[in-house]
């Protein structure tokens, strides 16, 4: 028995020892984004992305937890405007997203995302909006840092299977709220 397990161990280390030079080798930077075309004005689009208010109105995470207990702080549509939620339903789990900067020229909202449940980690989330033929284009992405040894998870995390859906999905939303005759 305890042969047998002195054999196992010796074929596992080095395979071990591998992955973890891989993993050195694998950036940690990690990014998606995806863009819709909306048949209104830029500044029609605006309205339902300059705040995380407006924000919250097309989000398709709201789907997986109805009852999903959310607190917001700070002034609507100002750096520090804050929601913390929490959710017992684990692929909604418990975070914060803070809003960081809005720049209104250019069409831009920044946020940083703060996750504590299901697993910590936090994103940096943006909207952008520009004009595009008579309408206009969103697209909605996120940036994030993958720690050693985690990066080795790029190489089995298809992120277009793992978050597209959810982004088409919302940005799909975002497209009907804002083509909504006023």
């Amino acid at each position: 028995m305890m042969r047998t397990l002195k054999r196992i161990i010796l074929l596992l280390a080095p395979l071990l020892i591998i992955l973890l030079v891989w993993a050195a080798f694998i950036p940690g930077d990690c990014q998606y984004e995806r863009s819709i075309s909306i048949n209104v004005p830029v500044e029609r689009v605006w309205q339902n992305t300059n705040t995380l208010k407006a924000m919250d109105q097309w989000s398709p995470w709201n789907d997986l937890d109805p009852a999903m207990k959310k607190e917001w702080t700070g002034t609507t549509g100002q750096h520090g405007e804050k929601v913390c939620w929490d959710s017992n339903n684990k692929q909604v789990g418990k975070g914060c997203q803070e809003l960081e900067k809005v720049d209104e020229a250019g069409k831009r909202i920044d946020t940083a995302i703060r996750f504590l449940t299901p697993y910590e980690s936090e994103a940096n989330a943006y909207v952008i909006v520009v004009p595009e033929g008579n309408g206009s284009k969103a697209t909605w992405g996120f940036t994030s840092q993958i720690p050693y040894p985690f990066t080795l998870m790029k190489l089995f995390v298809n992120m277009e299977k793992a978050i597209g859906t959810d982004y088409q999905k919302g940005l799909s939303r975002l497209k009907v709220l804002s083509e909504k005759p006023q």
